[in-house]
């Protein structure tokens, strides 16, 4: 997928590879300032999995003093969003085109997101693909890494099953205060899967979470943190 990575703006479409990394957020979309504003330009919401943007459209139009990085794998999708915020004249927002996992771990800065939000993600179900999976023991600490202090995590799916080990594995995460949310968001649906499963009646697992820690220095999972470090050293001795 590295070779399909695209990087979007208002200004246009770029392949990752013509930027260094980590990408440069603040240049790519400069943001503009508002007085009482805690960050110059805006703070960084992150939505992983945007499909055809329903979500992240509605937060740039409310929310002109606020940035908005957006990653999906479906070209299709990136597409549709990214057309959808140029013929909106949009500018508060940066679309990455291209596989989550390697964008998190090899482009994306630590600690600089307010908020990241994850909605009904491919529960990848067969225990043989679980390794794919954006929440896993191994690679959550990555995850969560996009955050600083204080930011906020917004989960949902339909997938139950999957949204229990989720719940789970946050739980047990250090620095990371969680909660299961009862009911709908209050400003209702986020995403088109969403106003359809509930019109459909389908019990949908919400979560919100506070990072209580700075994203730059996040701890491993307890429950990953073995594997993590033997993949670690095994590449440093080679």
């Amino acid at each position: 997928m590295i070779q399909l990575a695209q990087v979007s703006t208002l200004a246009g479409d770029r392949p990752l590879a013509d930027f260094p990394a980590p990408l440069p957020l603040d240049q790519l979309v400069p943001g503009q300032s508002v007085p009482g504003q805690s960050v110059p330009g805006g703070e960084w919401e992150v939505e992983i999995g945007f499909g055809k943007g329903r979500y992240l459209l509605r937060r740039c139009q409310e929310e002109p003093g606020r940035r908005f990085l957006g990653v999906e794998l479906a070209g299709e999708y990136h597409a549709i969003f990214v057309d959808r915020a140029r013929r909106r004249g949009l500018a508060n927002w940066l679309a990455l085109r291209g596989e989550a996992q390697y964008l998190i771990s090899s482009v994306l800065p630590a600690g600089f997101a307010s908020a990241l939000h994850v909605y009904f993600p491919d529960p990848w179900p067969k225990s043989r693909h679980h390794k794919r999976r954006l929440f896993d023991p191994e690679t959550v600490d990555l995850v969560l890494g996009l955050l600083r202090q204080g930011g906020h995590l917004y989960f949902a799916t339909d997938f139950l099953d999957y949204g229990e080990l989720v719940f789970e594995l946050l739980r047990g995460y250090p620095g990371l205060r969680l909660v299961r949310r009862e009911g709908p968001w209050d400003e209702g649906p986020r995403t088109n899967y969403e106003a359809k499963y509930e019109v459909e009646g389908r019990p949908i697992l919400r979560l919100e979470g506070v990072l209580e820690v700075d994203g730059r220095t996040v701890p491993l999972h307890p429950s990953g943190a073995g594997a993590v470090l033997a993949a670690t050293w095994q590449e440093e001795a080679s």
